[in-house]
């Protein structure tokens, strides 16, 4: 049974709010960092619909934010993998052409020893990074291949590599994590080796340029990828859908679904006037919300914090916009105590007034263990959103 053959024409309105890296868990010093949060009018909403876990990417699975999203928009993630270059390319609108590899890179300072000091260079300023990488540009000219670079936002810098006979399969060069060197590139399939050679070159290239500004010192890259055309969201759902994501990223994800892509707000208030603005012109909306998953990284418990109740105080603005479904959740967990990514299940809660209610009165990890949609891969729910919204027909007989 193929869901577009459920599908009807029926109008209506669906919010996806996601917050990135939401998920986290309880230890014996702490709650998750959603159970600490002061979350009113999220706890509203957790009592008067229902709540449950999901998994991106399976039980035990780590997933990284392109196969969130994915699983979130309704595709399987590990059906269609897309590196966070062509993510990243997509998001700043970078043409990229079939045969061109895309990267995603993070400006990074290294010890006297060559090992990696910070990650993110101290989350360099938008002014310095775009300057950093005006210089990448002019100076890393390499054998082999033209190399582009584009500023995405603070230390995230996308690289294009084009020319003939380029392959997209080599591994990351970010080590994610400090007190080691970068990677060196190497090749994930014997075709890829003359890739790994050049790209060699580009990032003693890139160490050449970098020495003689203030700043960075090397870029770490990760996500290699290649162009892809993924089926269309609309022509999956039959839905008019837009986002108002700020970060790059996250709306190139969202464009290369088919979805419009609104002018960039600023800040969550902004998001939510541009979805109002829009109300009558789209039935599906993705508002993405950065700031937990950025703490959540750099361990920083009570910015997450922080981040999670600022998303909730917007919670009735979306509310009065009368949607048939409001669906919160995460495209998978940064809990604090890691610093980083991880595999536990994502707190999610559906309202609207034909979701039903569960026995849940709060939103949060512990909460949602006791909710009607139970623990399921995060895929899922976009099924559990149209049929809440109406939008899907009775199966057989």
């Amino acid at each position: 049974m193929r869901l577009t053959s459920l599908l009807n024409d029926a109008t209506c309105h669906i919010l996806l709010v996601v917050l990135d890296g939401l998920g986290g868990f309880a230890d014996a010093e702490f709650d998750t960092e959603l159970e600490q949060a002061d979350t009113p009018n999220l706890d509203q909403l957790a009592a008067e619909g229902v709540v449950g876990l999901t998994q991106p990417a399976g039980a035990g699975i780590t997933a990284g934010s392109g196969p969130g999203h994915l699983a979130l928009f309704g595709y399987d993630p590990t059906e269609y993998e897309l590196g966070r270059g062509v993510l990243s390319a997509t998001g700043v609108e970078f043409d990229l052409q079939p045969g061109d590899i895309a990267a995603r890179g993070n400006l990074c300072t290294l010890d006297d020893d060559g090992n990696v000091a910070d990650r993110r260079a101290g989350r360099i300023a938008d002014d310095r990074a775009q300057a950093l990488t005006d210089a990448l540009n002019e100076g890393v000219k390499v054998d082999g291949a033209e190399v582009m670079f584009r500023h995405i936002s603070s230390h995230r810098v996308l690289a294009v590599l084009r020319g003939e006979g380029l392959d997209h399969r080599i591994a990351d060069l970010d080590p994610q994590k400090t007190g080691v060197p970068p990677k060196d590139p190497q090749p994930l399939d014997p075709e890829a080796e003359h890739t790994a050679s050049v790209l060699r070159d580009v990032d003693a290239a890139i160490r050449d340029v970098l020495a003689d500004q203030d700043g960075a010192d090397a870029l770490l890259l990760r996500g290699f990828d290649t162009h892809h055309d993924l089926p269309s969201f609309a022509d999956r759902y039959k839905l008019r859908a837009a986002t108002v994501a700020i970060y790059p990223m996250y709306r190139g994800v969202a464009k290369l679904c088919g979805m419009d892509t609104l002018p960039r707000p600023d800040g969550l208030s902004g998001q939510v006037a541009a979805i109002s603005d829009h109300w009558d012109d789209y039935d599906f909306f993705f508002l993405h919300h950065k700031k937990p998953d950025e703490a959540g990284h750099d361990g920083k418990r009570d910015e997450k914090v922080a981040a999670i109740e600022a998303l909730d105080a917007v919670i009735p603005d979306l509310v009065a916009l009368q949607p048939d479904v409001i669906a919160v959740t995460g495209d998978h967990s940064s809990p604090t105590q890691l610093s980083a990514h991880s595999w536990h299940p994502v707190p999610t809660l559906l309202w609207g007034p034909h979701v039903g209610r569960d026995d849940a009165t709060s939103f949060g990890e512990r909460a949602c263990t006791v909710g009607l949609l139970g623990q399921r891969p995060t895929q899922e729910l976009m099924p559990i959103m149209l049929a809440s919204a109406g939008k899907l027909e009775k199966y057989g007989a």
